[in-house]
């Protein structure tokens, strides 16, 4: 048994680096697609925020028919679409008269692939027969920032080493990991979450519980205050350092992803020697601290020293609260994990929005911005206060 549910773990592992392809490849050429399709900037913006819309309305709806159709076949599906826009992203744009239409067509198939991705896997790997989850789930997830990392590392090397005009095929590359981890998934035995006869709760069984909505407040503050930062950390690399944007977006967002990714790693090695309530409070009050030190140090390299600090604060709260909802929420199932997700990809773009908004009326102030956002991990380090007070009565 043992080997057969590692092979579903290195699949689901697999899958987030997919998920990181899906999300971090297409902003890398956003340049090239202005110089080369002259699209303008306002049409490039409209990519991304297609790209979260699809996976939101993914989140929304994918409850209904997972379930039916099962987690193979889902798991399977997503892996097709997203091997498919990374495909149609090399092919459509010289086949269509707008070129813009034909990557926004690729944009939208592969957003699929990547909402169902980020619904399905948590669950899958909950439901393994592992010894701890705590520390699967934390493992699992600092894939995707990995991922991250390695998207961007490989994709410069190979601009580097080909020429940017080459991104096609380098597209084409990218679409044979999705590709590769659907034979995989095929393959790997899939485990329920529910004992035999037994079902998931349904949304209307779900919203009643506190419990519930402190997981969701958890959630949204998770992504926000991953993504407040994170959204301006090239900025800061920029400012800081008086460097280039390609080695801003190195030293910045580079830097957050790989701290972030070495918090949940260390906490998938040693988590069974570590509290997860008490890890997530220390790691509350770090951000909260991080986000200070970029607000109000006037110094701009303690400003990226900040935003690498927050890479490792926030590493434990995505994977912890999906973690802790598991626990605390019995047979919460499919749905649970999709009202998460939702709470998650809400919580990261409000985030960036709010510390733009309040950049914005503040004369772009990005360090008011940040300051403003604050409040999420502060709500979070409530919702874990609630969350105990909850579980004691």
């Amino acid at each position: 048994m043992k080997q057969n549910y590692q092979k579903t773990m290195y699949a689901c592992f697999i899958g987030y680096i997919v998920q990181a392809v899906v999300n971090n490849f297409v902003p890398l050429l956003f340049v090239t697609f202005q110089k080369t399709y002259g699209i303008p900037l306002d049409k490039i913006t409209m990519l991304i925020t297609f790209n979260f819309a699809i996976q939101l309305l993914i989140d929304l709806l994918s409850a209904g028919f997972i379930d039916r159709i099962g987690y193979r076949a889902s798991v399977v599906l997503a892996h097709i679409c997203a091997a498919s826009g990374l495909i149609l992203l090399a092919v459509l744009p010289q086949l269509l008269s707008d070129p813009f239409v034909g990557i926004l067509i690729a944009v939208v198939i592969y957003a699929v692939g990547g909402g169902l991705i980020e619904v399905l896997i948590s669950p899958i790997i909950e439901a393994c027969p592992t010894d701890n989850k705590e520390k699967a789930m934390s493992l699992l997830h600092s894939f995707y920032c990995w991922g991250h990392v390695g998207v961007v590392l490989l994709s410069t090397a190979f601009f580097a080493a080909f020429g940017i005009e080459n991104w096609k095929i380098l597209a084409l590359i990218w679409a044979l990991l999705p590709s590769a981890n659907t034979i995989l998934f095929l393959q790997a035995p899939i485990y329920s979450l529910h004992e035999e006869g037994e079902s998931g709760l349904t949304l209307k069984e779900l919203l009643p519980s506190k419990m519930f909505w402190i997981m969701m407040l958890m959630m949204t503050c998770a992504g926000a205050s991953e993504q407040a930062v994170s959204q301006w950390a090239s900025t800061f690399a920029e400012q800081g350092l008086g460097v280039s944007k390609t080695v801003g977006d190195l030293a910045g967002p580079m830097a957050f992803a790989f701290l972030m990714g070495l918090a949940r790693l260390l906490y998938g090695k040693y988590g069974e020697k570590i509290d997860l309530d008490r890890f997530m409070g220390y790691s509350c009050l770090l951000c909260i601290a991080a986000y200070l030190c970029i607000a109000l140090v006037p110094v701009p390299v303690i400003g990226l020293v900040g935003c690498a600090i927050c890479g490792f604060s926030v590493g434990i709260m995505w994977p912890g609260t999906f973690s802790k909802a598991s626990a605390s929420i019995k047979g919460g199932g499919t749905v649970m994990f999709a009202m998460l997700a939702l709470a998650g990809d809400l919580g990261c773009s409000g985030g960036p929005t709010l510390a733009g908004f309040v950049s914005g009326s503040f004369g772009n102030n990005l360090h008011i911005g940040i300051l403003a956002a604050v409040i999420f991990p502060v709500l979070l380090l409530v919702g874990l206060f609630l969350c105990g007070k909850q579980q004691a009565t």
